[in-house]
């Protein structure tokens, strides 16, 4: 058996154990948990899984979701269930919907960092870690108020105790295994089956160990340990909503998301490339070199299987007819190991740096670029947005970008530093700048108006109409429901402000960012 690491050369730096253990405990901490209480929830699908957790406390009703009292079968019920425990304690807040999120992205990046450092070594998985917890999409999925950071969690756990047991065959990993599908079949359904079964599948066969993993796959005790963790909420939802859930939930938002674009989601075949190269900001250049590696590291067991796990999920997406950005995280795990791996074979710090300095030249250049550009914009909406906000940038965001820029300039020309060192700090600084500088700006003109206008209605008794306009977010702030259907006199009104001149006789309320609230009279 080949237990070799994906790449056999070391990294070659020196930098002391305990300072990348001391980074990857702030990456871990600016990346998920900076601003998480002070950011308003983002629309459509933090609002969305937020707003559901709260209807279930309104309908006293833990088993089936709503969203705005309608029945909701978009995802299975375990996230409800965590953000349900985490608003008992924190209440209906921010922090109180996004805490299990930013724990499952916490435990994920910790969970790479031990397997790496134990079929590896401790520097590699530190690395491994880092990057993981600082990557730009990671950054953003692993705090959002969503299924898909404790999906990636059990994923990655699930695929990891299969790589061990391919190892070594002990049944402990392999029930491991099972429980970890059945918690995320219990988060989203069946991907988080079919990613583990069919890299698995790919692996053995290739290794010559079909056999072995049929038997494994068909364990008669794994089974019923994933049955029993998901088996009694299923059965309990089908009893209770019957065929509507089996359609809505397996066929609906999940065969027929394969079978065709969804909500306007679809794409080309190579839509998940771009994303790729974005995504994992600012290490793409060590993306490409792990990428430039392929046929090295599947001389090896673990290149072998990393391969597997990433290209299938990358194929399989591609073909998919629904396609959305976050589905390719659930291959991170495996590419950020092999980028990991291949981290200290980089040599130019210029091309190992230029992502970043493109990053944060562009981000510095955002305010005059959209000022430039803004007339070229022939969408409506976005027109009433920038024509009604004036300056949403503060005076500080230009001076930390151009910070940022000035540490990466400074870390090409230094020669001292190890560059997987500088580029691990770099990615701490990406995530500093990101949360605490653009994504305040972004927050303010996208949801400030929704939160702002939720509030102002709150206690107010007159009927509520969401109006051309699906925000979520503005269920949970205001604690109501909302109607839908064309507004009448005496109603609340939330719409876009490009509507406004299709109705007639109101009040004001509230205009802002291309967002109005009025009052018919």
């Amino acid at each position: 058996m080949q237990n070799t690491p994906a790449s056999s050369t070391s990294i070659a730096d020196a930098t002391p154990i305990i300072l990348l253990r001391i980074l990857l405990a702030s990456a871990i901490g600016i990346s998920f948990f900076f601003n998480i209480h002070t950011l308003p929830l983002f629309d459509l699908d933090e609002g969305a899984f937020s707003e559901a957790t709260r209807e279930m406390f309104l309908h006293g009703d833990f088993i089936s979701t709503t969203l705005n009292g309608e029945p909701r079968y978009d995802k299975p019920i375990l996230v409800y269930w965590l953000q349900a425990l985490s608003t008992r304690a924190f209440g209906f807040s921010e922090i109180g919907f996004r805490l299990p999120s930013a724990i499952a992205a916490s435990a994920w990046v910790l969970v790479i960092y031990g397997f790496v450092r134990q079929i590896k070594d401790e520097r590699t998985g530190l690395y491994a870690g880092l990057m993981t917890a600082t990557a730009l999409q990671v950054s953003l999925i692993g705090r959002a108020a969503i299924a898909d950071s404790l999906l990636n969690l059990f994923i990655t756990v699930a695929l990891f105790c299969i790589y061990l047991y391919y190892q070594n065959p002990n049944r402990r990993l392999l029930y491991m295994g099972f429980a970890a599908m059945g918690l995320g079949f219990l988060t989203k359904g069946p991907v988080a089956v079919l990613i583990p079964l069919v890299t698995s599948a790919l692996f053995f066969s290739l290794r010559g160990r079909f056999r072995g993993w049929y038997k494994a796959a068909f364990d008669l005790r794994g089974l019923l340990l994933f049955t029993l963790i998901a088996a009694p909420w299923y059965g309990a939802q089908t009893l209770r909503q019957g065929q509507a859930f089996i359609e809505g939930f397996f066929f609906r938002h999940n065969l027929d998301r394969f079978q065709g674009p969804m909500e306007g989601h679809g794409g080309s075949l190579l839509y998940y490339l771009p994303v790729l190269i974005i995504g994992l900001l600012p290490f793409t250049a060590v993306l490409f070199k792990a990428a430039s590696c392929f046929k090295q590291d599947r001389q090896s067991d673990l290149g072998l299987f990393l391969w597997c796990w990433f290209l299938f999920v990358l194929v399989f997406f591609s073909f998919s007819g629904t396609k959305l950005p976050h589905y390719i995280v659930y291959a991170y795990p495996a590419i950020l190991i092999l980028m990991a791996t291949h981290i200290g074979h980089l040599r130019s710090r210029l091309w190992a740096l230029l992502p970043a300095v493109a990053l944060f030249s562009f981000l510095a250049a955002l305010p005059a670029l959209l000022e430039k550009f803004k007339g070229l914009i022939t969408d409506p909406f976005v027109m009433d947005i920038l024509a009604t906000t004036t300056d949403p940038f503060p005076a500080n965001y230009t001076a930390a970008m151009l910070t940022a820029l000035a540490v990466t300039i400074y870390f090409i020309i230094d020669k001292r530093f190890a560059l997987a060192y500088k580029l691990s700090m770099i990615g701490v600084v990406t995530v500093t700048v990101f949360w605490g500088s653009l994504m305040p700006v972004i927050a303010e003109i996208k949801q400030s108006p929704i939160k702002q206008a939720a509030l102002l209605v709150r206690d107010d008794p007159a009927p509520i109409v969401m109006w051309r306009l699906n925000t979520p977010s503005f269920l949970v702030y205001s604690e109501r429901l909302t109607e839908k259907r064309p507004p009448q006199s005496g109603d609340l009104v939330l719409t876009k402000g490009i509507y406004l001149s299709e109705l007639n006789n109101f009040q004001v309320l509230l205009e802002k960012h291309g967002i109005a609230l009025i009052k018919l009279l």
